[in-house]
């Protein structure tokens, strides 16, 4: 008779079956009742409603979002095909979003087929699909199809969205407005449809961020058309545009409209920069003292079990992993080894940076550097592939308990450069460091060690403006993601700005002010604020 362990065995390899080509999301009837009993009673699957089931895991902890969020656009596509056929799509507003690139989660999918009900389901961790009953389908060319989901095209999104989604969405309306090449599409819909109140946003939305050709064709053309238009500005007054080039992947054109309209609260928030320090033996100095804090809080943000003892003997040079087994086996040895190692390159940048060199430029191929040094030595034990050292992924990443999901890794090799654009170009130090650390996390190009990597950027950007090395403190670790987490989903990237003000003016405190006395004034800036 097979053991239990055997009797699992058996299950696991007819799961394995079914998830080829990443397949997460499974019909009930799928798997036969024992199959899937045992799975669902050892953590290996998860009911999402009934009669449907996605991947687990058995380590997942209780309330942990994850597997959902990774398996919720695969479910959606999968449950809408089984109902539907294929006689459904997303809403506008949902298609405009992800063609902008928005990756967050959303709490509600408003899918449209004339097989609607008007009915709302609940799903998993507060999310739900509302299906909205509509008489006839849009024509297969005003469609498009990301991923598996049925969405309006770019140009029929943007007609069909109510005008005061601009005002709400302007990074997301910007970046898709930005992608149409020419009025041809836009104009079609608008004079099929007969919308001249349409055609009045849409060609004021234009020419706000700069196209007035385009602006300047619906409105000639309508007009030959004999519709009235009145042109009319659907953004506020208060939205920051500047120009995307025309045909700039969605990702990049992202990217800069957000660093665009977050820079000024930026610089607002946060306490002004010294200047580089005239005595850099001293700052470097400084930068020496702080590693065993650094270490010892960066480390265990990411849940590393690292002590304050083992980051020292990792710095005396005691870790040995050729001659003493747990340190070759001990996975928290070796994120200190590594850290130690990345660290000292991460100091060799800010020596350049505080010399007046661009800190962009440098970050641009550094980073990489830094990255080996992290993981080299998890290579060398063999406790992963050398491959791993080779660069940015190749494959989805989610965030803990995060409704934000990192873009697509095929977006990642875009999204690195436009980034290292941002940085080179910017003339604000607070501005680089703020969000230079924000946005690596936003793109998330590594498949481990991001978190690391941001902070490490976080701080060659401060030195750019002879601000202190910073630590992010564990005890903040909660403050800190949520602030994070707010800047990702919500776009508000005040609440992080100050977070990070105020750590600078703590890491000022802390640090042997010789040599460093403009830092008197950052000291008093967790006096003037709170969060």
């Amino acid at each position: 008779m097979p053991k239990p362990n055997e009797k699992l065995a058996e299950s696991l390899t007819t799961l394995r079956t079914l998830q080829t080509n990443g397949r997460r999301v499974f019909r009930s009837k799928e798997l036969t009742r024992t199959h899937r009993e045992r799975l669902l009673r050892n953590g290996f699957l998860r009911e999402v409603v009934k009669g449907w089931l996605m991947s687990s895991s058995p380590n997942s902890r209780a309330g942990d979002s994850t597997p959902w969020y990774a398996s919720f656009w695969e479910f959606c596509a999968r449950y809408f095909d089984e109902r539907f056929g294929k006689a459904w799509h997303l809403s506008p507003e949902q298609s405009l979003l992800l063609h902008a690139e928005n990756t967050v989660i959303p709490t509600q999918v408003v899918v449209y087929s004339p097989k609607g009900t008007n009915h709302t389901m609940q799903l998993l961790f507060g999310t739900s699909v509302y299906d909205l009953k509509q008489s006839g389908t849009p024509s297969p060319s005003d469609l498009s199809d990301k991923g598996g989901l049925r969405l309006f095209s770019p140009a029929s999104a943007l007609v069909k969205i109510p005008e005061p989604f601009f005002a709400r969405n302007p990074i997301e309306t910007r970046v898709v407005l930005s992608g149409i090449r020419d009025a041809t599409d836009i104009l079609r819909l608008l004079l099929n449809g007969g919308h001249s109140a349409k055609a009045g946003h849409l060609s004021g939305a234009f020419r706000r961020i700069g196209r007035a050709d385009i602006a300047d064709e619906i409105v000639t053309t309508m007009k030959a058309a004999d519709y009235d238009v009145r042109e009319s500005d659907p953004f506020t007054e208060g939205h920051v545009f500047g120009v995307l080039e025309t045909g700039t992947s969605p990702i990049v054109g992202r990217l800069q409209a957000m660093w665009e309209s977050m820079r000024g609260e930026v610089i607002a928030a946060f306490p002004r920069a010294p200047g580089l320090p005239t005595d850099r033996q001293a700052y470097l100095y400084s930068v020496d003292e702080i590693y065993k804090s650094d270490a010892y809080h960066s480390l265990s943000i990411e849940g590393y079990n690292v002590t304050p003892e083992l980051i020292e003997r990792v710095q005396r040079g005691d870790w040995n992993p050729e001659h003493h087994d747990n340190d070759r086996q001990s996975r928290d040895a070796l994120a200190a080894r590594g850290y130690w190692q990345a660290f000292g390159k991460v100091k060799q940048t800010v020596e350049q940076v505080i010399a007046g060199a661009n800190a962009g430029t440098l970050a641009r191929s550094a980073h990489r550097e830094w990255y080996r040094e992290l993981f080299q030595p998890c290579v060398a034990a063999g406790l992963i592939e050398a491959g791993a050292l080779a660069g940015y992924r190749n494959d989805a990443v989610y965030l803990r308990t995060s409704r934000y999901v990192p873009p697509r890794w095929e977006a990642v090799r875009d999204a690195m450069p436009a980034l290292f654009d941002l940085l080179e170009q910017e003339s604000e130090a607070s501005v680089r460091a703020v969000l230079g650390h924000w946005m690596f996390g936003y793109i998330h190009p590594y498949p481990d060690g991001n978190g690391r990597m941001a902070r490490f950027l976080m701080n060659a950007m401060l030195a750019s403006g002879g601000y202190p090395w910073t630590v992010i403190e564990v005890g903040d670790r909660t403050a800190y993601l949520s602030a994070l987490d707010r800047a990702s989903i919500e776009m508000d990237i005040q609440p992080f700005a100050k977070f990070i003000g105020m750590s600078v003016a703590r890491s000022a405190k802390q640090i042997d002010a010789k040599g460093l006395s403009a830092l008197t004034e950052l000291a008093a800036y967790d006096q003037e604020i709170n969060i």
